[in-house]
């Protein structure tokens, strides 16, 4: 097997004392790196496909050949990680999913998902399809408080020295996962007036009151308030006092 692009070494050799001609029979871009008198090597550039070819000697006018199928096979050469979500609560559920486009053969081919350095989960696949395809894999696990202290990350490797190839293989990008305690908020919303507390809207209400009180006919003393708690106000023109035209 060759992997898709690539280039392979292929040997022609005979047993044969003295052949007079010997080569290789192939539609692919070829070269001759060495060569004695019994065996030949040669080196085959830019394997797109599956292709067959052939070895032949000459020997005292006979011919002897050989004939040799050369696969193709698609490395994993990207990994793509997925958590969802990516927050979550204690005890709550989520689902890591782990894509490795274009590959082939699916034989030898295994990802492994991984929290940190620990496996979590390991599938190996089957199949000889020589044709490129997508393998998946899903996970789903209850979220722990020291999932938020480790990276996720997914590993695909292609094993195929059963076919003369060496271990191929490939990670993801590392994710996160942000978990959050039992009460905590699944999210903070910004400008929420919530947080204006009582005790601080009594104080300011006070303020509004004690600017526009006692006779006095000076202008009101307007309190820095969150922009939050106070949407909108305006001067009333008969009393010079601090207006609220919405409510707290």
């Amino acid at each position: 097997m060759v992997k898709s692009g690539g280039s392979g070494v292929i040997n022609c050799s005979t047993n044969c004392t003295h052949p007079s001609k010997g080569g290789l029979e192939t539609s692919l871009d070829t070269i001759v790196l060495q060569k004695d008198q019994q065996w030949i090597s040669f080196m085959i550039f830019n394997v797109s496909q599956n292709s067959s070819m052939r070895c032949y000697f000459w020997c005292s006018g006979k011919l002897g050949s050989k004939r040799l199928n050369i696969g193709v096979f698609y490395p994993p050469k990207q990994v793509l990680l997925k958590l969802q979500p990516t927050r979550v609560a204690v005890g709550s559920p989520f689902t890591i999913e782990c894509r490795v486009p274009s590959v082939a053969p699916l034989e030898g081919l295994t990802v492994t998902l991984l929290r940190g350095s620990e496996v979590l989960h390991s599938q190996t696949f089957e199949g000889t399809a020589l044709s490129p395809q997508e393998a998946m894999v899903t996970y789903s696990a209850e979220a722990q408080l020291e999932d938020s202290s480790h990276n996720f990350s997914c590993q695909a490797k292609m094993d195929l020295r059963t076919r003369g190839v060496k271990v191929v293989d490939s990670v993801s990008d590392s994710q996160a996962l942000e978990v959050f305690g039992e009460g905590e908020p699944p999210e903070e919303v910004e400008g929420d007036s919530s947080r204006f507390s009582p005790s601080e809207e009594e104080k300011a209400i006070a303020l509004l009151s004690a600017g526009s009180g006692g006779g006095s006919h000076g202008p009101a003393l307007v309190p820095r308030l969150p922009s939050s708690a106070v949407s909108s106000l305006e001067l009333s023109p008969s009393s010079q006092s601090l207006c609220k035209t919405t409510g707290w």
